[in-house]
C-alpha cells in the first residue's frame, strides 16, 4: 500500500506542485485548504487528491483533521508543511494583529499540524516532514519582520525536532525558497518583481515544480541520511553557510 502525505496549503501555489510532485511519486495524497471555496475541491478532484478544510491555526482542527485524514486514508508518513500568509508593512507601522497573525499561521501552524502527527511517526518508526520557511527566514527582508521571524522559527523547530526524531526514524529537514513564480509574485507590478529578478543571480524567479521536487527527494527513502537540514533554493540569491 503506498505511504499517504498530508500537504497543508496544498491546493495553490508551491503547495499544489508539492502535491502533485507527491502524487506522481507514488503517495496518496490529502492536501488541506482554509475556506470552502470550490476552487479547493474542484483542484483536488481533478488531480486525484484527497482534500480537507481546516485552519493551521487552529490545534484542535489540526488534530480533528488528521485524524480524519487516517481514516480515510491511512497513516500519514509525509507531512509537508507549507500553509502561510503575509501581512506585509514596515514595522513602526506594524500592528500587534499583524505580527501575531503571521506568527500564529507561519509558526505555530508549524506546530499545531506537526504535533498530532508525531507520536504515530514514533511508534511506527518512520517519518518525513519538510517544512517549507523562506529566504527571507535566513536573510531578513524589510516590511517582513513578522514573516521573517516566523520563517527563522520554522528553521530552529527543525532542527530540534531533527534531533528528538532521528532515533524513531522520523526526518525533519527544511526548504527556503526564493522568489517563486506563483500567481501572488506574479501579480507583483511588472517594474518591482523587474527589480527583484536584477537580485537573482540566474536571472529569473523558480518555479514552484523545483520547490516540488526538492520536497519529493527529501521525502523518499533515498534521503534518509538527511535529517535538520536546511535547504537553500533561491537561484543564488542568497549563500547560507
Amino acid at each position: 500500500m503506498s505511504k499517504v502525505a498530508l500537504v497543508s496549503g496544498g491546493t495553490s501555489g508551491i503547495g499544489a506542485a508539492v502535491a502533485l510532485a507527491l502524487r506522481d511519486a507514488g503517495y496518496r495524497v490529502a492536501v488541506t485548504h482554509v475556506d470552502q471555496a470550490e476552487e479547493h475541491q474542484d483542484f483536488a478532484q481533478k488531480n486525484d487528491l484527497s482534500a480537507f478544510c481546516w485552519s493551521v491555526n487552529d490545534y484542535e482542527a489540526c488534530v480533528a483533521g488528521v485524524a480524519k485524514v487516517e481514516a480515510e486514508l491511512g497513516p500519514v508518513s509525509v507531512l509537508v508543511n507549507n500553509a502561510g500568509i503575509t501581512r506585509d508593512m514596515m514595522f513602526h507601522k506594524m500592528t500587534p494583529s499583524a505580527w501575531g497573525d503571521v506568527l500564529q499561521t507561519n509558526l505555530t501552524g508549524v506546530f499545531n499540524m506537526t504535533h498530532p502527527v508525531w507520536l504515530g511517526m514514533r511508534e511506527r518508526r518512520y517519518g518525513r516532514i519538510v517544512n517549507i520557511s523562506s529566504v527571507n527566514g535566513q536573510k531578513g527582508q524589510a516590511g517582513q519582520a513578522n514573516y521573517s521571524a516566523a520563517k527563522a522559527g520554522v528553521l530552529g523547530l527543525t532542527k530540534a525536532l531533527a534531533q528528538e526524531g532521528a532515533r524513531f526514524g522520523i526526518t525533519v529537514n527544511a526548504i527556503c525558497p526564493g522568489y517563486i513564480g506563483t500567481e501572488m509574485v506574479k501579480a507583483i507590478p511588472d517594474h518591482v518583481r523587474g527589480r527583484i529578478v536584477e537580485e537573482i543571480p540566474v536571472g529569473r524567479l523558480g518555479e514552484p515544480e523545483e520547490i516540488a521536487r526538492c520536497v519529493t527527494f527529501l521525502a523518499s527513502d533515498a534521503a534518509g541520511f538527511i535529517t535538520g537540514s536546511t535547504l537553500s533554493v533561491n537561484g543564488g540569491q542568497y549563500f547560507a553557510a
